[in-house]
């Protein structure tokens, strides 16, 4: 660190201890060296650290030390030690013979060695410098991933799951800490992937009809209001939104009547009872058990929000309950979602094969190719 060569006022320990840490990177500490100085702070008695040399030196034992630091063994603790007056944080004040202590003379405390902790208050100027820098930095990077995240979305409404290979790749970029770098080249990257659709698979805005709203549940289904906690309190409404689905997809017809049972899918799945004990009771628990199950899948929530819209609540949750039981045969749990999303749509899918493979056994062929 460099010197200022000016002497400072007062500064609070803390104030300081919190620039550091956003400033963590810029100086090369760790989590770890952090703790070893907010170690060493409390053993100073003041809140505010003078900037006078030899005027902030605290004396603790290693043993005292590493008492405060939960049992820190003594080599990681003099490694932590050695970083911080290395990088010049704070500074050493050796007695002749390399002990700390004090030396005190009518109750005050006249001559100290140990840990000089006056060098912070010396550089606070440039510690809380770059301490504003690196939060300005991680806001830029915040919304640099926000764009991306947004960018990825409207890739995926506007191919309909295709462009995979990129929309994967992007969706394991976010699940990480990713450096400005690959955020700005995952950006680039989608947008030309926007960019090169043809004119025809461009979203356009959406229009109210002539007629005015009307109250089919088909038509309304489409619109996603998580909070709803109603949705599978009344059997009137499941019983229309089933008509109303045989009524879209003559294909499914057959599907659409029969039904699926929470009891059948209670039957084929076991896997998600490690993650949720005891027995659900109802559709609505079953499905906040897989929404809170998706993320952990792999499965984003725009995607499950898309599975939902195109084959209903019940059977998106059965859906995701089916690929949790194989996930060692699915390779992407997200993009195979959105394909039974797609075949839905067409009015090509139901739920029923999939619980009877499960319930049929290991002979079954798996439920993803």
């Amino acid at each position: 660190m460099d010197q200022c060569g000016q002497l400072a006022d007062t500064h609070d320990k803390w104030d300081l201890l919190a620039a550091l840490t956003h400033a963590a990177e810029e100086f090369g500490l760790s989590h770890r060296t952090l703790g070893v100085l907010k170690a060493l702070m409390t053993f100073f008695p003041d809140r505010g650290i003078p900037a006078e040399p030899d005027s902030a030196v605290v004396f603790p034992s290693n043993r005292k030390l590493m008492e405060r630091l939960n049992g820190m063994p003594e080599s990681t603790l003099r490694r932590h030690l050695a970083s911080l007056t290395s990088i010049g944080i704070v500074s050493r004040k050796n007695s002749p013979n390399r002990k700390r202590y004090a030396r005190r003379a009518s109750g005050n405390c006249q001559l100290a060695f140990g840990f000089d902790l006056s060098p912070l208050a010396r550089h606070a100027g440039q510690i809380f410098d770059a301490a504003l820098t690196a939060k300005s930095q991680a806001e830029y990077l915040a919304l640099l991933r926000e764009n991306v995240a947004v960018l990825r979305q409207k890739l995926i409404e506007a191919t309909s799951g295709q462009a995979e290979d990129l929309l994967e790749s992007v969706r394991k970029l976010l699940r990480r800490k990713p450096c400005k770098d690959a955020l700005s080249q995952a950006a680039e990257a989608l947008q030309a992937e926007i960019a090169a659709l043809p004119a025809a698979e461009e979203q356009s805005p959406p229009t109210l009809p002539a007629t005015g709203l009307s109250d089919s549940g088909s038509q309304n289904e489409r619109h996603i209001q998580d909070s709803d906690k109603s949705v599978f309190d009344s059997e009137e409404h499941m019983a229309a939104d089933k008509k109303n689905k045989t009524q879209s997809h003559p294909a499914a017809k057959g599907s659409a009547e029969k039904g699926v049972e929470l009891a059948d899918v209670l039957r084929a799945c076991h896997e998600f009872q490690s993650f949720f004990p005891g027995q659900l009771q109802n559709w609505q628990q079953a499905d906040r058990v897989a929404e809170t199950l998706s993320p952990m899948m792999g499965i984003d929530m725009p995607v499950l929000s898309d599975a939902r819209a195109a084959m209903g609540r019940k059977d998106a949750a059965t859906a995701v309950f089916c690929i949790l039981e194989k996930m060692g045969t699915i390779r992407s749990p997200g993009a195979y979602l959105r394909r039974l999303a797609q075949k839905a749509r067409n009015g090509q899918f139901s739920t029923a094969p999939m619980l009877q493979a499960l319930l049929n056994g290991p002979v079954q062929q798996p439920i993803a190719s």
